[in-house]
């Protein structure tokens, strides 16, 4: 089993790194090379992969300076993504090695057009498409392809752990609540959730079994959420209330 470590960057991002007992790591959509370079001196990490999920400044904004700082890094990320700097651009179904454990590359379109997600060791880094208690924008796809995305991702075992790259999951569960007050697992997690930002420790990873109880987005089947939005959308498909979902949060 890989060790995941949370780094924080920005305002609300977490660039994860993952480590072997080697001391050698990868990191996950550097948006900000500091904190990285700090954590790898402070712990006497060697970096040698990155992995990009997307194309978004905040996402690989650090990429080009922690190559300085480790020429031989391997920069990983989408073939169909406007990613400048990639050694190696992988598409959907694609497999890669990391430290001994096999990852598949998953299309994730939606947030970006090319946006991708790795998946391996029991673990998902899926960027901006899936968070604790919410998804994404929809900036460059459409609502069709990124609901085509969330069903991917919901398919996958529920003891998947659900490493997103953005600390959302109270504003998210602002919204979740409004849209379904009677579902008492949400008002269980966000009791924990508060706990947790209370001591300034991170909600994530979430899991799939997780998100399945309490994220509006995973749950547009179930009746409360439908009729939260049947006064917005006469498309009750489960994909038209995801799109209703969608648009109501943009301005949520």
């Amino acid at each position: 089993m890989l060790v995941v470590k949370s780094i924080p960057a920005f305002n609300d991002n977490y660039i994860w790194l993952i480590h072997n007992k080697q001391g050698q790591c990868a990191v996950v959509d550097p948006g900000d090379a500091t904190p990285v370079l700090s954590y790898l001196e402070e712990h006497q990490l060697e970096l040698t992969t990155i992995l990009v999920t997307h194309h978004h400044a905040d996402h690989i904004g650090g990429v080009s300076e922690l190559k300085r700082a480790f020429p031989n890094t391997m920069i990983v990320g989408p073939k169909n993504d406007a990613v400048a700097g990639l050694t190696h651009s992988v598409d959907a179904g694609q497999q890669l090695d990391l430290f001994g454990e096999r990852f598949l590359v998953l299309g994730l379109p939606g947030h970006t057009l090319g946006h991708i997600g790795y998946l391996g060791d029991g673990k998902l880094f899926c960027g901006d498409v899936l968070f604790s208690a919410g998804c994404g924008r929809v900036f460059e796809g459409t609502p069709a392809q990124m609901w085509q995305s969330l069903q991917k991702l919901a398919a996958l075992p529920v003891e998947t752990k659900v490493y997103s790259a953005h600390e959302y999951t109270s504003s998210n569960l602002s919204f979740a609540m409004a849209i379904e007050p009677g579902n008492p697992q949400l008002q269980i997690y966000r009791e924990k959730v508060n706990q947790l930002r209370a001591h300034q420790k991170p909600t994530l990873p979430t899991t799939i079994e997780q998100e399945k109880w309490i994220n509006p987005f995973l749950r547009v089947e179930i009746p409360e959420v439908v009729n939260s939005v049947s006064h917005r959308t006469e498309d009750l498909s489960p994909q038209g209330v995801f799109t209703a979902l969608r648009k109501w949060k943009d301005g949520f």
